[in-house]
């Protein structure tokens, strides 16, 4: 049963409301960002599968940076970019961190380039690179051993 205090306070809320006319009611949907599609493609591979690779815009803690080193990161979603271009992939990266866009980390394994034919990674380099030009990425590293070693890397994403 509803009191006659709750009756009054309801009553002096909604007696100065007018009623939404519901014909001329417009809603907008909330703002969704897109997929970034404006990045570079490269050529050739710069980088060997051994080589470790760090990036981290200013402003970025060396705590965080350590953490993605050591492998101290929990669920990171996890793409796999074996056997693909460097078109597929880049597409498949957009998709993915698209996707993954309210995730803290993420985990992209690139894999080291030993079928490479000049025997530089040019999956790994072009994965650098699109995660350079990203601009939701804060930074990235490559990963400890048992979480793909240089054959993957953590990215720390922004958050909004």
């Amino acid at each position: 049963m509803i009191s006659e205090s709750d009756k009054i306070l309801f009553r002096s809320v909604v007696e100065n409301s007018t009623p939404v006319n519901k014909e001329k009611a417009t809603f907008q949907e909330p703002t969704k960002k897109k997929a970034f599609k404006a990045y570079i493609y490269i050529t050739h591979g710069s980088l060997s599968g051994s080589d470790i690779i760090s990036y981290a815009r200013n402003g970025v803690s060396l705590k965080i940076i350590k953490k993605m080193r050591q492998g101290n990161i929990s669920r990171a979603p996890t793409l796999d970019l074996h056997g693909q271009t460097t078109i597929e992939a880049c597409q498949s990266l957009s998709e993915f961190m698209h996707y993954h866009q309210h995730q803290r980390f993420i985990h992209i394994i690139h894999g080291k380039g030993y079928n490479s034919d000049q025997g530089n990674s040019i999956l790994k380099s072009q994965v650098a690179s699109f995660l350079r030009q990203h601009p939701e990425v804060l930074a990235f590293n490559s990963c400890p051993p048992k979480d793909g070693g240089t054959g993957a890397v953590f990215a720390l994403l922004k958050q909004n």
